[in-house]
């Protein structure tokens, strides 16, 4: 029997250690701070006048003013709107106005981060450890970056643990059911190297004229980066970025480029189906993830995909105890459909248009 009481914790994870992205680098100009709130802190973001981002703690150490909020930057400072004290991209404190001395024992915690890929990206680990991996240059955002369209751009924000959402990605018999699609991808391998999984998968497309033969091939960098390469139809780049906002609640983002063709309306026309296609199925996804439970032994089928696999791949991001009370970790409420393109596939009636399905 599968039960769980509730109120019971949500899931038996902790925030997962690694790079996660913060930001888009176009939407932090030069000057700008902004709060953010991920890994469950509260953190702000901003960028010097020599163009380096930085991600720190929100508050000011001496009276607990929020940095974010109201926080000016200086040069390659950035200065407390309550007392004017001034901090630099280190988090340590350069000036008090009213005193002749600094403050050399606080900091304002900083957080490792780079700008790579059209991202910024900051290292969480919740001890504090140095990175133990690099967040990868992508060749669509550096040397073949020309042969791209682009970016498009998708984000949601979901109630559920990262795993949860992540395990979606070996789960190929979950299309049928949740998406409606008549075929589904046909997983060859599954590999796992430290922090680098590897996946590759045939897909046959349906077109109106025909079935093609395609391929879906994944590579992710920890818990907070994979990009899927779809290839068959259109050459489709997908970079998704999962970032934690607490243990429990996350924000997706997607970036999708697709291969030119020499036809800027049809790479348009192709880059945005593909987009919105991908996009609903997240919203179909998304009743699923914020309200199934977390099953600790999954009573799994001969031709499942490789769940444990993948499990086993993941435990090695949390530095914290994961719970290991309960069997059953149910949902702390409900999380209704909020209109019916977020319903799944099977409470659906009639079919989706299948002129561009995944």
């Amino acid at each position: 029997m599968v039960t769980g009481p509730l109120g019971t914790i949500r899931s038996p994870f902790p925030v997962p250690f690694g790079w996660f992205v913060v930001a888009y680098s176009a939407d932090l100009a030069v000057g700008d701070v902004e709060p953010l709130e991920y890994f469950g802190r509260h953190l702000r973001e901003w960028r010097d006048n020599d163009g380096e981002a930085h991600v720190q703690d929100a508050f000011c150490p001496h009276m607990g003013a929020h940095l974010g909020h109201g926080g000016v930057v200086e040069n390659c400072e950035i200065v407390c709107p309550f007392h004017g004290w001034r901090f630099d991209g280190e988090g340590k404190n350069t000036n008090i106005p009213y005193s002749t001395r600094v403050n050399k024992r606080e900091v304002v915690q900083p957080y490792p981060t780079v700008e790579r890929n059209s991202v910024i990206m900051a290292w969480y680990h919740p001890t504090d450890a140095p990175p133990s991996f690099e967040v990868p240059e992508l060749a669509e955002f550096g040397e073949d970056s020309d042969q791209w369209t682009d970016p498009i751009h998708r984000e949601y924000v979901i109630e559920a643990p990262w795993q949860e959402i992540a395990e979606n990605g070996v789960d190929a018999a979950h299309f049928r059911y949740v998406h409606n699609t008549d075929m589904v991808p046909e997983l060859e391998r599954y590999d796992t190297d430290g922090e680098r999984s590897f996946m590759r998968s045939v897909q046959k497309f349906p077109t109106p004229r025909g079935v093609v033969d395609g391929r879906i091939d994944s590579d992710s960098w920890g818990p907070g980066l994979s990009v899927i390469h779809f290839s068959g139809i259109v050459d489709t780049f997908l970079m998704g970025c999962n970032t934690p906002i607490s243990a429990n609640k996350c924000v997706l983002r997607f970036t999708f480029r697709v291969k030119k063709l020499g036809d800027a309306d049809t790479e348009s026309t192709v880059g945005k189906a593909f987009a919105d296609e991908v996009g609903n199925q997240v919203l179909e996804d998304m009743p699923i993830w914020q309200n199934k439970a977390h099953l600790v032994r999954p009573a799994l089928a001969d031709n499942d995909g490789p769940f444990m696999k993948f499990r086993k791949w993941a435990s090695q991001f949390y530095a914290e105890p994961v719970d290991g009370e309960a069997m059953v970790y149910p949902p702390n409420g409900s999380y209704p459909a909020e209109n019916d393109r977020e319903l799944t596939a099977s409470k659906k009636f009639g079919t989706p248009d299948p002129a561009f399905k995944l």
